[in-house]
């Protein structure tokens, strides 16, 4: 059962370098945004993975605060390409 994890870890980790590619030659900022994104997501299942490999729930946790990271980043990084800037007019 850790071989298929593993190659699964493998496989994610390699599909993320080609999502990292598409974020670098990126025609679009959004383009760009969503690759880096995708990225994230994959590192946070291969935490979770490895979570479950080596026994350790700390690795849980660490995926639980990368998400919520990966998702603020998006979101300020989006905001940031539509409008310019990262203040709104409640500020």
């Amino acid at each position: 059962m850790t071989t298929f994890l593993w190659g699964i870890a493998i496989v994610l980790l390699v599909n993320a370098f080609f999502c990292l590619l598409r974020g670098y030659l990126g025609p679009t900022v959004a383009d760009r945004i969503l690759a880096i994104n995708v990225v994230g997501t994959k590192t946070l299942v291969v935490l979770c993975l490895l979570s479950f490999v080596f026994e350790r729930s700390l690795f849980v946790d660490v995926a639980l605060v990368y998400g919520l990271l990966n998702f603020v980043v998006t979101i300020a990084a989006g905001r940031f390409m539509e409008t310019g800037r990262l203040r709104g007019d409640w500020q």
